[in-house]
């Protein structure tokens, strides 16, 4: 995109630090980001918006890698949840949502859809750990949430956000124009 994404501005706030409280308000404790080996802003962002960070030091075999170094940080618990930095449009009661019908279910995933389409947070079980930590993951945790796919919960929520994957800068310009013209047209 030209930018550091987690930095970028998402209507007062940089998309780390809501992704962050959005997870801290839902009660997600603790709330660990990993972020690259000379880790910059995000680390201090996500410090300061009250994340545990984690640095990367070997991100070469992609974003599994972060996973599997915040599974060791977390350790043994029911579940966790997992979401990209790029939905930082994702609100908090959705996470609250999806993690009182994971805490009420025994599915391995609860996915959340918009309008029928799939999004983030995933929240999985802590039983899938393992697999999540298995070499060769041919997609990452995605390999994961497709074997589980048809015994996964999907719950249709309200939040556009769960399906706002900001990846491109016509996907920031479509939600934060604001943003945009003060950063991109700027310059």
């Amino acid at each position: 995109m030209g930018a550091n994404k987690a930095m970028l501005d998402a209507g007062g706030r940089t998309f780390i630090e809501r992704v962050v409280r959005a997870h801290a308000e839902a009660g997600c404790d603790p709330v660990v980001v990993v972020v690259r080996p000379d880790p910059g802003p995000e680390a201090a962002a996500a410090r300061a918006a009250g994340a545990t960070v984690l640095s990367n030091p070997d991100p070469g075999e992609g974003p599994i890698s972060s996973v599997r170094l915040a599974l060791e940080r977390i350790g043994d618990v029911a579940g966790c949840a997992l979401c990209p930095v790029d939905h930082p449009l994702v609100q908090a009661s959705t996470i609250r949502e999806l993690a009182d019908v994971f805490h009420g279910g025994v599915e391995p995933l609860v996915i959340p859809t918009f309008e029928g389409t799939r999004g983030h947070p995933v929240l999985v079980r802590g039983r899938l750990f393992e697999e999540l930590r298995e070499p060769d993951l041919e997609e990452g945790a995605r390999t994961v949430v497709h074997r589980h796919l048809g015994d996964a919960r999907f719950v249709e929520v309200e939040d556009p956000g769960v399906t706002a994957d900001i990846d491109t800068l016509s996907d920031y310009r479509h939600h934060f124009p604001e943003g945009y013209r003060t950063r991109f047209q700027s310059r």
